[in-house]
């Protein structure tokens, strides 16, 4: 009897536990599209929230549930737009193939670094705790945040500056939110004339730290055609909207900071 009337005692707490949750499981049940699910399905779960929203299954819930655009997935691109369309029944919505590009060229070969730094190999470390590494506060501290994020290993580390590369990039866009000098943006893939610099210095200060910089002479501004690069700050910077690829303006640059990332 000791032990019996505990056990009981229990037995029964867990017998009610288990009715009061059945009631409540069915009170309380939210019934859920199962087009979600299937949406949720075709996404490549990357959660990366480059459509704007927190994950995968809630840009799908968005997708059924507030007529959100079904083209929004950069990682699945054209494929996912068009399993979302089929799912709901409905046309496929086009989709801009988009790269992350990293605007810094200033290379081993153009600047130099201030000091080494011997603490955790970060680039957020380093800039937390020194402002950056580099003669130039505004490049790439190149300890490589945003390759280690990359889960398409679209970026490596080349001459101490990270690259993209365009054909395996995904346009999630976690490298962009991990450089702590916002180096980073996305683009059209089908732009590739690119300002590799995003120096905000004046010009003579912009040379005596990096040779690759832009300096802010605004000849880039004056030759393109079509009213594409705009400069402001001491740098330029392009409307990919306008910009037809000509190459002008990267042919104009005197200190070569335009470059085609076109691979």
């Amino acid at each position: 009897m000791t032990y019996l009337i505990p056990a009981l005692i229990v037995g029964l707490c867990g017998a009610l536990a288990g009715v009061l949750l059945t009631v409540a499981a069915k009170v309380f049940y939210v019934e859920v599209d199962e087009r979600i699910e299937k949406i949720s399905e075709v996404l490549p779960q990357a959660n990366c929230g480059a459509c704007g929203y927190a994950g995968c299954t809630d840009y799908a819930g968005a997708v059924v549930n507030s007529g959100a655009a079904t083209n929004l997935c950069r990682p699945g691109g054209a494929d996912a737009a068009l399993k979302i369309a089929s799912i709901l029944g409905t046309d496929a919505a086009d989709v801009v193939p988009m790269t992350a590009v990293v605007h810094c060229n200033g290379d081993c070969n153009a600047t130099q670094q201030a000091f080494i730094f011997d603490g955790v190999q970060s680039c957020k470390a380093v800039k937390r705790f020194y402002g950056g590494n580099g003669i130039c506060r505004y490049g790439c501290i190149g300890l490589g945040d945003c390759m280690n994020v990359c889960e398409h290993d679209a970026i490596k580390l080349e001459n101490g500056v990270a690259k993209v590369i365009p054909s395996l990039c995904g346009a999630c866009g976690q490298c962009a939110s991990v450089c702590p000098n916002q180096l980073i943006s996305i683009k059209p893939l089908a732009k590739h004339i690119d300002v590799l610099c995003s120096s905000v210095a004046n010009g003579k200060e912009t040379k005596l730290s990096c040779k690759n910089g832009c300096i802010g002479c605004k000849i880039c501004e004056k030759k393109c055609p079509e009213g594409a690069v705009k400069v402001e700050n001491f740098h330029a910077s392009i409307d990919y909207d306008k910009c037809t690829n000509c190459g002008t303006c990267m042919a104009a640059c005197p200190v070569k900071a335009i470059h085609s990332c076109e691979k």
